[in-house]
């Protein structure tokens, strides 16, 4: 299917992207802090900048977009039919980036959790999931 948004509109939109401070990550920020726990955010003495870190657990959590992130088996995680050479070396990217973090973060004796945008439709789950992670 073609893009139906000219070149200019489409830089524009994309260009409104944000990489932090994103609704998913406060959303789940939101739920952490009523729950109870500190954090500290954006960590770039870490590998990857994880997006939450609470230091007290030696945990960090990524908050990742299905789309950017290429959630497998996500409705939201279509690649984009034109252009397909540049977007799948893109992702391919992404994924191969966040794949060495967690690695890293695990070496150097991190706890990881990756929340996926969609999982965040159900905030009752993401919160038990997140207590269970954090206290075991």
């Amino acid at each position: 299917m073609p893009d139906t948004l000219t070149p200019m509109h489409r830089s524009r939109l994309m260009g409104r992207i944000r990489g932090k401070e994103t609704k998913p990550e406060k959303r789940v920020r939101t739920l952490l802090h009523r729950l109870g726990f500190r954090f500290r955010k954006n960590v770039k003495s870490l590998p990857g900048t994880p997006d939450i870190v609470l230091a007290k657990y030696k945990t960090v959590i990524f908050v990742h977009g299905c789309f950017w992130h290429q959630h497998e088996g996500c409705r939201k995680a279509r690649r984009p039919t034109s252009n397909s050479e540049f977007w799948n070396k893109k992702f391919d990217a992404n994924i191969g980036r966040d794949c060495r973090n967690l690695g890293e973060l695990e070496k150097l004796g991190w706890k990881t959790l990756v929340i996926w945008q969609c999982e965040l439709m159900e905030l009752e789950r993401i919160q038990r999931r997140l207590v269970t992670f954090l206290i075991s």
